[in-house]
């Protein structure tokens, strides 16, 4: 079984901030006149000046050592499908080699981040650190 080096505790803490923020997000979608239910969301986080809680979440994601910041982007990886978990070796070497400037605003990009990193640990066969927080 694959092993990780960032805690679960981390992990099991992040996506919850992660959610919290997507969670309280006003999306504001120009009106297409099609069905709200299958339309589109939005591209990217729509942020608020002066927003303390993405402030701290950034700064957290950032302190992270790089392993764990590869660790990071690999998962979210794995969780959109761009790798199977037999590929993880690989989605680790490319998110080194890809790494260039803050992970945090590299994650904080996709507005489904919380859903992918927790789809990468379930693909890895981590979906129990979600409920007790252990690997």
């Amino acid at each position: 079984m694959t092993e990780l080096t960032i805690s679960a505790d981390f992990m099991r803490d992040l996506i919850e901030k992660l959610r919290a923020v997507m969670g309280r997000e006003e999306e504001v979608m120009p009106d297409i006149g099609g069905n709200e239910s299958d339309d589109e969301g939005p591209a990217t986080w729509q942020e608020t000046p002066g927003d303390l809680q993405l402030t701290e979440l950034r700064a957290e994601i950032d302190a992270l050592n790089a392993d764990h910041k590869h660790e990071l982007v690999a998962l979210v990886w794995l969780g959109r499908g761009d790798f199977s978990a037999d590929e993880w070796a690989e989605a680790l070497a490319l998110a080194e080699e890809r790494h260039d400037g803050p992970t945090s605003r590299y994650l904080l990009s996709h507005p489904r981040v919380a859903d992918q990193l927790a789809s990468g640990l379930e693909e890895l066969g981590f979906s129990h650190v979600l409920q007790d927080g252990l690997y």
